[in-house]
């Protein structure tokens, strides 16, 4: 190509806005699933499925501009993995989610966040104790 050529579509481009939403509202969010997973979020739509609302409780414990603690990021890891194990979700939610999980286990953390106690409830079998994890 010459520049005959791409020198009006480069005018006509320069005119249009670089981005799709309102200027001086947000950043854009650069999602890979629904309207929370991912960098930033489009709130206040609601979770498209189990794992988009997985990662709006994630968004929700995770200070404005602040990495979020241990225990936010151990609850992502958890309810994304169970997703990920659940035979009722489709195959392709599955294997993101299995994606997720594998990520918020490596996500870093605040390292002056408080140390808190998560309860992580126990296998559905009746009378099981639920554990807890010092993170």
């Amino acid at each position: 190509m010459t520049f005959r050529s791409v020198a009006p579509l480069l005018v006509i481009c320069s005119g249009a806005p670089a981005l799709a939403q309102p200027y001086g509202l947000q950043q854009p969010a650069a999602l890979f699933h629904g309207n929370y997973c991912g960098f930033g979020n489009n709130a206040p739509l609601p979770p498209l499925d189990a794992l988009d609302a997985a990662c709006a409780r994630h968004d929700a414990c995770t200070p404005v501009g602040r990495l979020p603690s241990r225990a936010c990021n151990a609850r992502l890891f958890w309810e994304a993995d169970r997703i990920s194990r659940d035979p009722r979700q489709p195959d392709d939610l599955r294997a993101l989610a299995g994606f997720v999980a594998a990520g918020a286990a490596i996500l870093p953390v605040d390292p002056n966040g408080p140390v808190v106690a998560v309860r992580i409830p126990a296998a559905a079998r009746s009378g099981a104790r639920p554990i807890y994890h010092a993170y």
